[in-house]
């Protein structure tokens, strides 16, 4: 029996591990088609090898971020030189028979040098400035004092806290992780328990809340800024800030306003009245004491942050990245600052950033060695998609992409491996000025995180307070899933091209 629990112990699944690597090996020996380099044939190995890893969760996220660094400058190092177009996309100087793995290194880090990984750092600060503050706590409780004690109203102040903080707090995890404490304790405070439908009522609404507004904001979650680095390698495009806001708020505001309907009629409480729930509140803001200085400076901070980001080309030519990493130094200077780097060093996930930055390296390489192409060109094209019209590619599409979000616990891992193949989609079917519009659709796909504890990281957490079962979340995730996909298929038709973006 012990040995049975012993690899889950020690954070590792050796038959996976094995598995992983037997589909790496074999895809390296087989001969690379007539459309696809070696280079090509082998960083789709890397891939199968990565989406494996995170599928099953066969080692923790850094580690196989750093497993797939290794395999990239091995493969790549001693792969041969296409002579052809890729290999200029590669930057190997003309002559050179090997990659060579000086080459392979630089690839492999491609993630590193992006703008994209700088925002995902700076806002990690961001988020952490929140926590060490307190802040993002007490944004919440003042607007769950304000919608009152009756369910219904708890519900929508949920939602409400949820929007809210999209804005201010960049990370899905610590905005659950703020709302879902205080929600447990105001149903403690009606002498109610954790596993009673009120708990699940409440602390569905927050996780869900919270993967619908990961869509509507540009900053809201890491995956958004993966598609976003990739968009600017492959496409030569940016996506400002409040271009983001404009395209996907409206659909977060409309799965909003399904979500408190799906909750409130099909997750009745057991009462319509928390009666100690403002005496909580009250209690939990008195802990927290006046605003402090430290307070009223990151608000500050952020406030202009956020006034920056949503500016962004209209106002000023500082991008989004660039606002981020000054609004850091701002927070980390003296006297002027909210925290020092003793205080947040040790809040920040530092493997998030490492899984992030070599997400990108991975999607970068399939881009250049034109893996993402033909894997395309195999897959869609093979479906005749390029005889339907856009709309019915990105209904078919979205399917696909829910399906397999089905599979992997970590949404910017799925951005990693989709996104690229995405943008190649848009070659595949020449898809012309609506290329851009085709890959933030199916980015926005990539965030529903509706349907098991296992599809976002706010979901295990919540998950993990027992409150729900997962047939529960299903119940909700099912509804939203379907109601978001059948929304995509109508903003597509209609609100997206009336915008130009499709």
């Amino acid at each position: 029996m012990t040995d049975k629990k012993e690899p889950e112990a020690k954070g590792y699944k050796p038959l996976w591990i094995i598995t992983a690597f037997i589909v790496l090996i074999i895809i390296n020996f087989l001969p690379a088609p007539d459309a696809l380099s070696v280079v090509g044939l082998r960083a789709l190995s890397v891939l199968a090898f990565a989406v494996i890893m995170w599928v099953t969760e066969a080692v923790k996220y850094p580690v196989s971020a750093v497993m797939i660094v290794g395999l990239l400058i091995v493969l790549l190092g001693l792969s041969p030189v296409p002579g052809n177009e890729i290999g200029t996309a590669l930057g190997v100087p003309e002559g050179t028979d090997q990659f060579g793995t000086k080459n392979a290194l630089s690839l492999a880090f491609a993630g590193f040098s992006s703008s994209a990984l700088a925002l995902v750092a700076a806002a990690l600060f961001l988020a952490s400035a929140m926590q060490i503050t307190n802040l993002h706590k007490r944004l919440a409780l003042y607007v769950l004092r304000i919608v009152g004690n009756k369910t219904n109203m708890i519900v929508l102040g949920t939602i409400l806290v949820s929007i809210l903080l999209a804005f201010f707090v960049p990370s899905a995890t610590a905005r659950a992780g703020a709302v879902i404490p205080i929600l447990i304790g105001m149903v403690a405070a009606f002498g109610m328990s954790r596993d009673s439908r009120l708990a699940t009522l409440l602390i569905i609404t927050a996780v869900q809340a919270v993967s619908i507004w990961n869509v509507g904001i540009k900053t809201a979650a890491a995956q958004n800024l993966v598609a976003v680095g990739f968009i600017n390698e492959a496409m030569g495009e940016d996506v400002s800030w409040i271009q983001w806001f404009i395209y996907a708020a409206p659909f977060s505001i409309i799965m909003s306003i399904l979500l408190y309907f799906v909750m409130t009629r099909f997750f009745k409480s057991e009462t319509d009245e928390i009666s100690g729930g403002r005496e909580l509140i009250d209690n939990e803001l008195a802990e927290l004491g006046p605003i402090k200085a430290v307070e009223w400076r990151l608000i500050s901070i952020a406030t202009l942050l956020l006034l920056f980001w949503a500016t962004e080309g209209i106002l000023h030519p500082f991008d989004s990245s660039s606002i981020t990493l000054i609004a850091l130094a701002v927070m980390l200077a003296p006297k002027v600052g909210v925290f020092t780097w003793k205080e947040v060093e040790g809040t920040i996930n530092w493997g998030t950033i490492i899984v992030f930055a070599i997400g990108i390296s991975l999607g970068t390489v399939l881009l250049r060695t034109g893996a993402a192409q033909w894997l395309s060109d195999v897959t869609f094209g093979a479906m005749g998609l390029d005889a339907f019209p856009l709309v019915g590619v990105i209904a078919l599409v979205s399917v696909f992409n829910i399906l397999i979000h089905l599979g992997f616990a970590s949404a910017t891992s799925l951005a990693s491996a989709l996104i690229p193949v995405f943008i190649a989609l848009t070659t595949t079917l020449n898809m012309g000025d609506s290329s851009l519009g085709f890959v933030l659709v199916q980015q926005f796909v990539i965030c529903f995180g509706f349907l098991l504890p296992v599809s976002a990281p706010q979901n295990m957490l919540a998950y993990g307070t027992g409150t729900f079962t997962v047939n529960d979340l299903l119940k909700s995730g099912i509804f939203l899933t379907v109601g978001g996909y059948i929304l995509i298929i109508i903003m597509s038709a209609t609100y997206w091209q009336w915008l130009g973006l499709l």
